[in-house]
């Protein structure tokens, strides 16, 4: 039985798809102070938060089960994404429940500004009627400039060319050919702030755009350009904004989200009378808690049951429709990984890994993120998974470098790999035969048809008569039968390598006898 823990609010439509998991239970916990959350948080193995929860290293190293954080929106910035990696707990949010309601609003936030319609309202209110004090502009044939060109920007763009808008953005990580199958024109963000109108930002907050609107930045835009963030509060420096707009440098402003929630007394932005203020309502709509509620539980419940992973902020691949085909692949890796690290004389710093047959670009990653876990699994004290594994490796100083190869091979889909330790380097390759059965199909220069399960002697010998002998001979004294015995050789008389699957895990003195075989090389015992 999978527990949840909610400590933010969440939409009822979310809670009744909880109530009808059989596999599942869940707790509400709103109103619990920091302690007691840090109590609770070990009995659970999914967090489920809004805003107001924040998710930091302390929390999270105290939440031994957890195994996904789930965000009911689409800003983490109050979870700590690094920690929550380097544990192995998967980060996830809902980047398009709310997408349409928080576009809504920053078109009616523009709409307040241009034509003064909350100081109107509060005059008229107040007795007076003023038309000739309230006089506005128009949005038509202005320049919108959009920070941050995802989901919303794109939603926003798409509205404000519906009022006749000429729209430019700024967004580095989204190419010119999306935005101008929109219409919109990408422009470095100092020419936006030079162009535009009206700004409105809906980009991420990280340490490169945390007060990207200060004094600065200000001072490069147009006098009375009108700003909008609907976004998250920490993208302004408020004191410098608040001094632009009480100068006339800006027209006006429309704020939805603040630094710190709800906004203290005193702040600099509450009473200006060009400043429209709204609650951090972007998400508040009916049909956007309904999504955000609904997405969420279905992600957390699909995370949880190993069906799918949708909308990871931490995993280094996709994990969508169809990841059950992969999955074997990914076992299999790891195993490869693990006999790696056995093999290697030293420390493993460098590893070379390639997919090679007709799923190589959908393989690559997770091959290669489950590998690290099993090369690392021995390397780390603490526990590794797919998830952890690339951060982990690089504090290591274990360097990566990942190939995919549609070509034909002998094998479909082979998973090929060659780790560098101390100056020398080990190969191993496997495959899974009809998409199920993994085999080991070459080590080093040996290859070999073997299966990588269960307790296995690895050993190299030279290639003569009464070996195989001796070795059973040693193994039956204690008690140890031999599942299977896979062997590759380059010749008669050569040298031989020998992959040794055994019913049950032998005594030290069983190794210990084997290296005084004097045609055994060197052997080593693993568990796959």
């Amino acid at each position: 039985m999978y527990r949840i823990l909610i400590s933010d609010s969440l939409g009822q439509a979310g809670l009744d798809l909880l109530d009808a998991a059989p596999d599942t239970s869940y707790d509400l916990h709103t109103r619990v102070d920091r302690s007691a959350l840090k109590e609770l948080i070990p009995e659970y193995d999914a967090l489920i938060v809004r805003s107001s929860t924040q998710v930091d290293a302390d929390l999270l190293s105290a939440g031994t089960r957890l195994k996904v954080v789930g965000r009911a929106g689409i800003g983490v910035d109050n979870i700590d994404v690094p920690a929550a990696t380097k544990r192995g707990i998967i980060v996830m949010n809902t980047p398009r429940a709310n997408a349409i309601a928080t576009a809504e609003l920053a078109i009616g936030l523009m709409l307040a500004c241009v034509r003064h319609i909350v100081v109107s309202h509060q005059s008229l209110g107040d007795g007076d009627w003023q038309r000739s004090r309230f006089v506005g502009t128009e949005l038509h044939g202005k320049t919108l400039g959009v920070v941050g060109f995802g989901n919303i920007g794109k939603l926003v763009a798409q509205r404000a060319q519906a009022f006749g808008m000429k729209v430019i953005a700024f967004d580095p990580a989204v190419t010119e050919v999306v935005a101008l199958d929109l219409g919109v024109s990408l422009v470095d963000l100092d020419d936006l702030f030079k162009e535009a109108d009206v700004i409105t930002l809906h980009a991420t907050l990280t340490p490169e755009t945390e007060r990207m609107i200060n004094a600065t930045s200000i001072a490069q835009m147009k006098d009375g350009v009108i700003l909008v963030n609907g976004a998250r509060g920490k993208l302004i420096d408020e004191a410098d904004l608040a001094e632009a707009l009480k100068s006339g440098r800006m027209r006006a402003a429309a704020v939805d989200v603040y630094s710190k929630e709800p906004p203290p007394a005193g702040h600099p932005l509450i009473g200006l009378p060009n400043v429209v203020h709204t609650p951090h309502l972007g998400a508040s709509t009916e049909e956007a808690q309904h999504a955000v509620a609904t997405e969420i539980v279905e992600q957390v419940l699909e995370a949880l049951r190993g069906q799918a992973v949708r909308n990871a902020i931490n995993m280094p691949f996709s994990m969508g429709p169809g990841f059950e085909q992969i999955e074997p692949y990914m076992a299999l890796a790891s195993k490869i990984g693990v006999l790696q690290r056995h093999l290697a004389s030293s420390t493993i710093d460098r590893v070379e890994v390639s997919v090679r047959g007709e799923l190589a670009d959908r393989l690559i990653r997770p091959v290669a993120a489950a590998m690290l876990q099993g090369i690392l699994s021995g390397m780390v004290d603490e526990p590794v998974n797919v998830i952890s594994a690339p951060l982990l490796a690089e504090e290591v100083g274990l360097t990566m470098t990942q190939t995919q190869d549609a070509g034909t091979t002998d094998y479909p889909n082979l998973i090929y790999s060659r780790a560098y330790a101390n100056g020398g380097d080990h190969v191993i390759a496997g495959v899974l035969f009809a998409g199920r059965e993994p085999r080991i199909v070459q080590v080093d220069s040996y290859h070999l048809d073997a299966n990588p399960k269960g307790i296995v002697l690895i050993m190299q010998n030279r290639d003569v008569p009464g070996v195989i002998g001796q070795v059973g001979t040693i193994l039956a004294a204690h008690n140890v039968n031999i599942g299977e015995w896979r062997m590759g050789r380059f010749e008669p008389g050569s040298e031989a390598l020998s992959f040794i699957n055994l019913d049950s895990e032998p005594p030290p003195p069983v190794l210990a006898a084997l290296t005084q075989v004097p045609a055994i090389i060197q052997v080593r015992l693993i568990r796959l």
